[in-house]
């Protein structure tokens, strides 16, 4: 699956339509990335759900019976009818996951978590696409629409929600790994004493962990291409060796998906009964992935391998499991029921290798969904700043963030080590998917209201058939709070304050911005040269405003009088879409007139885009602005004219590197390589007659078009000769601290928890050029809010 890094667009997916080809081998690979948690969770449902003295298997196997009807028409509802024929329709122009629900939301009722909106995002190309238009007047949609702009504490709820779901996402990148592996490794009871499993089965699947965990900056690209064939592996083995156990042990076993067998269950039960439905829903651990992965794959090709390979395979697992559980009921002295007691002795070896390492594939898939979701939360402004790498320039979405990747492997191992068998660990991790489950129900039935302007009596229909039935499981899984069930609300408990908390500091920092920015009339007023020296060189100062002066320049000149020939004013902010098309990067506009040599330059990003390095952003920001000056007027056809809350104009400028008919910028290091390539280019160029100093020599390649005047070539010269002088960033680096007076929980929020997370965070997405000619400087300030 290859996607250009910069655009964000799947190839594949261009060209999902012209053949089947591509689709059944997106659908091969989706099996890998997608299915693995899934696809394990036969490993352990049976043993979770008989582990508990809620029930017991007895011999009128009224139990299993029940319980098979259970799992087959959970895996029915759940994942194909809910998933795979609606859910999955919600995307975000191919994008799926909690967040992608949230972002719809946001842009169809014009609510959003990011503070620097404007009105020019709303025409970004992905902005617009699926957006069916405002509601009636009317309607109940309209009403909700309004209510949500209106009122905060809505939007706040919201914002909540959203967090809820990721938080338990994150727990479940902890509790998933150690569930699968544990559960694998298990199959090593079968092979000794029960009294070594403690000091077996424990250590081996520690170790399993920490291999996983210190492979990942590795990346999954480099052993990605193992992980398909893995899981179509496994899927097969469990298949077979259902098939096996239906036709030898019990060939009418088929009978109990009967849904009476469920109510029988229930009845002779009781509350034992539904006490046990925590175990049970483990059958539709991973089935979220579906959802969350949907950016790599598209819709069909997801449908095709659950539909057609995945739920068959599990279908017949659990009703082989089943089949011979009905035969065979063990004693205490016995091992417990589980996955392996139905594996004939011969392929026991085998099938514990395959186990292994299909629970590997599937927890290599939520720990890369967790990055995942981290980073969009990042960019939101919703999770404190973390390094992201890369470790694919190919396929989209492999990305390792090492501080979140050695937090999750440490409580990894204190919940392997602290709870030491499946039974706990499935309270924990069932408690986490069907809350993450039942967040997307919730935000499902507004996009359908909001997004979709379907009846308010859909909405309602749909959270109440699937709320039903996910509140059902959710209760039974809390019932067990103090026997494991604890931990994901203890866990999202934490990121959900560190989350909020960031989310809150980063609103209160940008309301300071605001209210002390500069005007620009105060700033023009100074003269042409602003009442200060004007140096050679470029100066690009860091803001987080779209419009005004920031309060960090005047802080600036005040100390020093004197500043670069040309300014830029640079503000990168992320959007609530996907991705932003490269052709629509910057928003370029001047403050005041050309003599004044005054920049803003607004970089947006979506919550998925990957960042250039910053020697390819600091060309194409100069490219762009050569670019704008180029165009001369509005009314040019290179670019799209929008207006800020200020009314300053900006133009939309795509990046120059996915442009041919626009500048671009050469560098050469002496005379003779610059009359070269002037001679050989049929284009015409901007450079100076002779070197003025060692440093690199920077030409702008202007393509063929109308001539442009003398003011507009006066103005290339002088922004390349600044470019040739160098590029200086400054960079604003603030301290929050609460105003007197201001409530206890606000100073515990602002002078402690945010300022504990800012210290340990990483520096605000700023690309400081690693070019030759590039310098920093900081700039501290205060900020009281």
């Amino acid at each position: 699956m290859v996607m250009d890094l910069e655009s964000g667009v799947v190839n594949e997916k261009n060209a999902k339509k012209d053949s089947w080809k591509t689709i059944l081998m997106m659908a091969y690979q989706s099996l890998g990335v997608v299915y693995g948690e899934l696809g394990t969770s036969p490993l352990y449902v049976y043993r979770n759900t008989f582990a508990e003295e809620d029930i017991n298997h007895t011999k009128s196997n009224d139990e299993i019976y029940g319980v098979l009807s259970f799992v087959f028409w959970t895996l029915t509802i759940v994942p194909l009818l809910k998933y795979i024929f609606i859910v999955l329709k919600a995307d975000d122009n191919g994008e799926g996951g909690t967040f992608a629900l949230y972002s719809l939301l946001c842009r169809h009722a014009r609510v959003s978590s990011l503070p620097n909106t404007q009105l020019a995002d709303s025409e970004l190309t992905e902005y617009k696409m699926n957006v069916l238009g405002p509601p009636s007047q009317q309607s109940f949609g309209f009403k909700l629409k309004s209510a949500l702009e209106k009122r905060r504490v809505l939007q706040k709820f919201l914002l909540v929600l959203a967090l809820i779901g990721t938080c338990m996402v994150i727990g479940d990148g902890i509790l998933t790994p150690a569930i699968s592996v544990l559960s694998a490794v298990s199959g090593l009871e079968h092979t000794m004493a029960k009294e070594h499993h403690q000091y077996i089965v424990i250590p081996i699947a520690c170790i399993v962990l920490i291999c996983l965990f210190a492979l990942q900056h590795y990346g999954t690209h480099r052993i990605g291409f193992l992980f398909a064939p893995i899981v179509i592996v496994w899927l097969l083995c469990i298949s077979v060796i259902g098939l096996y156990n239906i036709i030898h042990w019990n060939p009418r076993v088929y009978r109990a998906i009967s849904p009476r067998y469920m109510f029988q269950f229930l009845k002779k039960t009781q509350k034992g009964g539904w006490m046990s439905l925590g175990g049970i829903m483990l059958c539709i651990t991973g089935s979220e992935a579906m959802f969350a992965d949907l950016g790599h794959f598209s819709q069909l090709s997801i449908k095709i391998a659950f539909t057609f390979m995945v739920y068959p395979s599990l279908l017949l697992a659990y009703m082989g499991q089943a089949a011979y559980l009905s035969q065979h009921h063990p004693s205490s002295n016995e091992h417990p029921i589980g996955f392996y007691v139905s594996v004939p002795d011969k392929l026991k070896w085998p099938v514990l290798i395959i186990a292994v390492l299909a629970a590997v594939v599937g927890s290599q898939a939520i720990i890369t969904g967790t990055f995942s979701i981290i980073k969009q939360c990042s960019a939101l402004g919703c999770f404190p700043r973390v390094k992201i790498i890369h470790t694919s320039s190919k396929v989209h979405g492999q990305i390792y963030i090492p501080e979140v990747n050695w937090i999750l492997m440490l409580l990894c191992l204190a919940v392997t080590l602290g709870f030491r068998d499946t039974k706990r660990l499935g309270h924990a991790s069932g408690l986490a998917v069907i809350t993450v489950m039942l967040v997307t129900t919730c935000l499902m039935s507004l996009v359908i209201v909001l997004c979709w302007h379907r009846s308010v009596f859909l909405a309602i229909g749909f959270i109440f058939f699937f709320g039903t039935i996910e509140s059902l499981y959710f209760s039974a899984s809390l019932i067990k709070f103090l026997e494991g069930a604890w931990v994901p609300i203890a866990i999202s408990f934490v990121f959900l304050i560190v989350m909020y908390v960031w989310h809150y500091g980063t609103l209160k920092k940008f309301e300071f911005d605001i209210q002390n920015k500069v005007s620009i009339n105060w700033l023009l007023s100074l003269g042409r040269s602003l009442g200060i020296v004007r140096v050679r060189g470029i100066g690009v100062v860091q803001t987080e405003l779209v419009s005004g002066i920031p309060g960090i320049f005047t802080h600036f000149v005040t100390n020093i009088p004197a500043f670069h020939q040309v300014l830029v004013f640079l503000c990168i902010k992320h959007v609530p879409v996907p991705h932003v098309r490269p052709e629509e990067r910057f928003l370029i506009g001047r403050i005041d007139t050309s003599e004044y040599r005054l920049y803003r330059c607004i970089a947006r990003y979506g919550y998925r885009d990957v960042h250039k390095d910053d020697v390819e952003f600091e060309n194409d920001l100069i490219c762009s602005i050569a670019e704008f000056i180029r165009s001369g007027t509005p009314q040019s056809s290179d670019c799209k004219l929008d207006f800020d809350k200020d009314g300053e104009k900006m133009s939309v400028v795509g990046t120059s590197s996915n442009h041919e008919d626009r500048i671009q910028m050469a560098e050469t290091d002496n005379e003779e390589d610059s009359e070269e390539l002037y001679q050989a280019s049929d284009t015409r160029e901007i450079r100076s007659p002779t070197p003025v100093q060692l440093r690199k020599r920077v030409r702008f390649i202007l393509p063929e078009s109308p001539k442009i005047n003398t003011d507009a070539m006066e103005e290339l010269q002088e922004l390349r000769e600044a470019r040739e002088g160098g590029v200086a960033y400054i960079l604003g680096r603030s301290h929050m601290k609460a105003k007197q007076g201001s409530s206890m929980l606000k100073r515990v929020s602002i002078d402690f928890i945010y300022e504990f997370l800012r210290k340990n965070s990483r520096e605000a997405d700023f690309p400081v050029g690693l070019s030759h000619s590039s310098s920093t400087l900081e700039v501290g300030m205060m900020y009281l809010v």
